[in-house]
């Protein structure tokens, strides 16, 4: 008998590569969007892949997109579906509804995916959260602001990578911060017909940021993790590094792994993955965001390093309805970092110190995404930073301390995009 396929929804390249480390050659299936497919230009990747059997253009984010699918497709027979973009999860779900594979189920990826509803499901279930409306216009964020004085966020309800999401320290900031917000474009990862833009605006909590990896099969979970996160400074919230597992107090790991179990009970979440974020302020965790996917920003990898296991191969034995070989750990035998890159916006005219940084005590990866000639965007979003460092190490103090040694190694000279005098600075504290 042949093998039976695994369908990824959103073409990953890493997670290609990660599935190749165990699955049989031609045995993924990968279902995108048209319009993606054309502008990333994934036909020729998907071909270099041997793991991969097909690549199906579709168009998934249109309402009853896996009913279609399923039903031009009813003999594919997949051992797994599972989601590998946030855009994906609700029509992943829905299509391994379909096929009676196992899924974090449609109607819990459907809540999760919009942040307004996942706030009315998870306050009424008693989990902390801000307070939040949704608004249609910049005269409804001032009304919010005086009623509720000191900072806010105003972000999209249905985007992702912290995408047009800001910091509004007063009013003053709302009418330009509108007009940012609700015009970012994250061109060749979406498709060209665009979708509905909902916003909230929420007050802004103060406190350190933590996000819970939680590896579930039917509803019981079988891995934890609590991931450590700081942020860029300035009014963007765009992660600068994250830390595996967060240097904190037992308490308080064992709370935000509990308050995540209690949220993905409260939307009904079945097999998966899910990867909630949350701020605790006067030591209690407030609700930011919750995904039913794998994490971004390189987690799954620190994860990997620090726990000394395969995530990857975990979550796809669960999706197939198989069990683990071995219980997976419930403490990291070690620590693993992530730093990101960023210089301010300009034209890139050199970059040096990668060698070196590559050489430095604990650091396992390192890399620039921009060479002389590439222009560097404001720091807006995720996809504005130009590199990052990995490192491992017995600790997180020790980790995060290599982090920023090689970053402190890496520089990347910027000029204005308009003629001015070159930058020459570590590639590490650029400020947002």
């Amino acid at each position: 008998m042949p093998e039976r396929p695994v369908v990824m929804v959103g073409f990953v390249p890493v997670a290609v590569t990660s599935l190749a480390q165990f699955q049989p050659e031609g045995s993924v299936i990968v279902i995108d969007e048209p319009d993606v497919i054309r502008k990333r230009e994934l036909g020729p990747k998907a071909d270099e892949a041997p793991v991969v059997r097909e690549l199906i253009a579709w168009e998934y984010q249109l309402e009853g997109a896996a009913d279609a699918f399923y039903n031009a497709h009813p003999d594919l027979d997949p051992a797994a579906v599972a989601p590998l973009q946030e855009y994906a999860t609700p029509f992943a779900a829905r299509l391994a509804e379909r096929y009676g594979v196992p899924t974090g189920g449609y109607g819990a990826l459907r809540i999760l995916r919009d942040k307004a509803v996942l706030r009315r499901v998870s306050r009424a279930a008693g989990i902390l959260n801000p307070e939040s409306v949704e608004v249609t216009g910049p005269d409804e964020v001032r009304a919010f602001m005086a009623e509720h004085p000191g900072p806010a966020v105003l972000k999209p309800a249905n985007r992702q990578a912290a995408l047009g999401t800001r910091i509004l320290a007063s009013p003053d900031e709302i009418d330009e911060a509108w007009a940012e917000t609700t015009a970012m474009d994250e061109g060749v990862m979406v498709p060209d017909r665009g979708f509905e833009l909902r916003m909230l605006v929420e007050r802004c909590v103060q406190g350190r940021e933590y996000s819970v990896e939680l590896l579930v099969e039917r509803g019981r979970a079988v891995f934890g993790n609590v991931t450590g996160k700081e942020l860029y400074p300035g009014g963007r919230p765009v992660e600068l590094g994250h830390l595996v597992p967060a240097d904190i107090p037992g308490d308080l790991d064992a709370l935000l792994r509990a308050e995540t179990g209690r949220l993905l009970a409260a939307v009904g979440f079945g097999t998966g993955i899910a990867h909630c974020e949350w701020i605790v302020e006067n030591g209690r965790p407030y609700l930011v965001e919750c995904a039913g996917r794998f994490p971004g920003d390189g987690i799954v990898d620190l994860i990997d390093r620090a726990y000394r296991v395969d995530l990857v191969r975990a979550f796809w034995t669960l999706m197939k309805g198989e069990p683990l070989s071995a219980p997976l750990p419930e403490k990291a035998p070690g620590a693993a970092a992530i730093r990101f890159l960023h210089t301010g916006a300009g034209v890139v005219e050199d970059v040096s110190g990668l060698d070196e940084a590559r050489a430095l005590p604990g650091v396992q990866a390192c890399s620039v995404t921009v060479e002389p000639g590439a222009e560097v965007r404001e720091l807006r979003s995720s996809w504005d930073r130009v590199g990052s460092v990995v490192t491992e190490a017995e600790n997180g103090t020790e980790a995060v301390a290599a982090a920023r040694r090689a970053l402190d190694t890496i520089h990347i000279k910027v000029r204005p995009a308009q003629d001015g005098p070159v930058q020459d600075e570590p590639a590490q504290d650029r400020p947002a």
